[in-house]
């Protein structure tokens, strides 16, 4: 992927450019070199370096950005383990900006495990002892009554995406308290290394409120506060103060992505304010989005409706209810009544199959929209033979438990069983890529939430997995909901980003077995769900940002971050003799 867009403009003429001129870095001197935003390192040409007060402070060498990413590359596969990895692309990051992402952008498939899942979560286990330098806002349970002050410390004024999380459930490996702010600086790398948003534009925030993982707590190196989580009314009064601060600084269009909160919060915090902000939560929305796009792009390889499938979830939280509901929706366009939709779903949760009035209880208000009436069965592989599903679904982060029996049971009632293992990270995947392909004699139709390698079956034919990976998605809704204005983000959005991701897969694809599009076409995903998002919102009235471009790929393009180096030698001219 080229990633040579033309840097664009907020103004209201929607990017047109006249005459360019040099950039002008806010610094000077040595402290230019300090400044990732500006830095190019051994890129800055002989006249930068005399023109900016470096000369001398630079090896003489003037190296390309070809030349820097084969450097950074090198140094990248030379690390022992991912961990090393990701720590030295986060110090790439914190040296010079163009170039940590010009590395991400180029080198998508090899580097997005790395800065996001798997790796992110072993990084936010270990983030006490690989800690350098503070990314982003740490706002605490003590800060109450001063929120406002610690966002006016930000030094950036045009921020316009937020990515905020209380580190109760990272990934699949629960509550990691400060130690989650990994994830929101990961994910934002996403927003611009895939979309196009502005570094300068994107905030990461940890609210602060405590943990209640003894290990966090008991280990010297940990960062946050050293108390229980606060599960008091002061936990919503500082989520309160926190959305009104934002909106206060940065406008009513300011995107606030939730992130990892735990399930007694995730789904009311949303029911809260996505109607006053401009707001969504990725664990429910955006993986809801990615698994649909990822259900309907299976329907071409299976052959069947939406409404023909019968769906088994392993799991009853934010992943698995999201995406079940956006199942319904989906079928509900196909013309099926929404009691009848839900009767086609089925989770398993801690307890058993969730049924009406299930004798061991544990049906919380948002599993008993999907308690159908039947007899109680205890577990998973049981309700696979009971039940018959054509599709299987985990996402709660139990690694290993679509076991080979059950897979197996799934082949034997489907011609082409669909397998979705979206837990993360690998460690917590429901089951490999191989362990699927050859537990059905590679009928599978698979996805999982980690990266897996291709597999060949015994007759010589090469699947590639699919990863169901929210990055599909998230990135390019943000960017569409930024771009456009869009104040309030409605389920609707992340069905029709769904429907747009399917359609982007080819017949080649399908061939190959997978039911998203290669990981490196992200970036160009990206684009097209952006300008599919604008379309939608000027469709139904919600942007706000008018005139409608006459152009909207032109549009979108303009206004994306260009990881290319900008020119920083003056232009000099002379006046009129006298």
């Amino acid at each position: 992927m080229s990633g040579n867009n033309t840097n664009g403009n907020d103004n209201p003429d929607h990017g047109h450019e006249g005459h360019r001129h040099a950039l002008r870095p806010s610094v000077w001197g040595p402290a230019l070199l300090k400044d990732p935003q500006f830095n190019k390192g051994t890129a800055f040409s002989l006249r930068e370096r005399q023109a900016l007060g470096i000369h001398g402070l630079l090896p003489p060498v003037v190296s390309t950005p070809e030349i820097q990413e084969q450097r950074q590359l090198r140094n990248l596969r030379g690390q022992p383990t991912n961990l090393d990895r990701y720590v030295h692309l986060m110090d790439l990051q914190e040296r010079n900006e163009k170039l940590f992402y010009r590395v991400l952008c180029n080198n998508m498939e090899e580097t997005m495990p790395i800065v996001y899942t798997p790796t992110v979560g072993l990084a936010c286990q270990k983030y006490g002892f690989i800690y350098r330098r503070p990314r982003g806002l740490f706002i605490t349970i003590h800060d109450i009554g001063h929120v406002a002050e610690i966002i006016a410390a930000w030094p950036e004024q045009d921020v316009k995406a937020v990515v905020v999380t209380d580190g109760e459930r990272i990934l699949g490996l629960g509550d990691l308290g400060c130690a989650g702010m990994g994830i929101p600086v990961g994910k934002l790398a996403l927003y611009t290394a895939i979309a196009g948003v502005k570094p300068q534009q994107c905030l990461p925030v940890m609210l602060d409120v405590g943990t209640d993982n003894q290990t966090m707590l008991d280990d010297p190196l940990y960062l946050g506060l050293r108390q229980r989580r606060d599960r008091t009314d002061k936990y919503d009064s500082l989520v309160d103060e926190f959305m009104k601060a934002v909106v206060e600084r940065y406008g009513q269009n300011c995107l606030i992505q939730f992130e990892d909160f735990g399930n007694r919060n995730a789904f009311r915090l949303l029911e809260k304010y996505r109607n006053k902000y401009c707001t969504f939560n990725d664990d429910i929305q955006g993986t809801a989005s990615v698994a649909v796009a990822g259900i309907l792009t299976s329907l071409r390889i299976t052959g069947k409706k939406l409404s023909d499938n019968k769906f088994l979830f392993q799991g009853a939280g934010e992943a698995a209810l999201g995406i079940a509901g956006l199942l319904v929706s989906a079928m509900e366009q196909e013309g099926l009544p929404e009691a009848e939709a839900k009767k086609r779903i089925w989770l398993v949760d801690s307890k058993g199959l969730i049924v009406k009035d299930r004798a061991s209880g544990g049906i919380t208000e948002h599993k008993a929209h999907f308690a159908n009436e039947h007899e109680h069965i205890p577990d998973l592989a049981q309700a696979v033979k009971t039940l018959k599903p054509t599709a299987l679904i985990g996402a709660a982060a139990i690694g290993g438990v679509f076991t080979e029996e059950i897979l197996r049971d799934m082949a034997s009632f489907n011609d082409k069983p669909i397998i979705f293992a979206l837990s993360n990270p690998t460690s917590k995947a429901e089951c490999t890529a191989e362990e699927a392909y050859k537990a059905t004699n590679g009928k599978a139709v698979f996805a999982s939430g980690s990266p897996f390698d291709p597999y060949t079956t015994p007759e010589g034919k090469t699947l590639v997995p699919g990863q169901g990976n929210n990055a599909y998605v998230f990135p390019g809704v943000a960017l569409g909901v930024t771009l456009f204005g869009v104040r309030h983000i409605s389920d609707d959005i992340f069905l029709e980003a769904a429907k747009a991701l399917a359609d982007l897969v080819t017949e080649e694809h399908l061939a190959e077995g997978r039911v998203y599009p290669p990981l490196q076409q992200v970036r160009e995903v990206s684009v097209k769900l952006a300008i599919h998002t604008g379309e939608y919102a000027y469709e139904k009235n919600i942007a706000s940002l008018y005139p409608k471009p006459s152009n909207m790929e032109e549009f979108v393009r303009s206004n994306m971050y260009d990881y290319n180096y900008e020119s920083f030698e003056p232009e000099f001219y002379d006046w009129p003799s006298q």
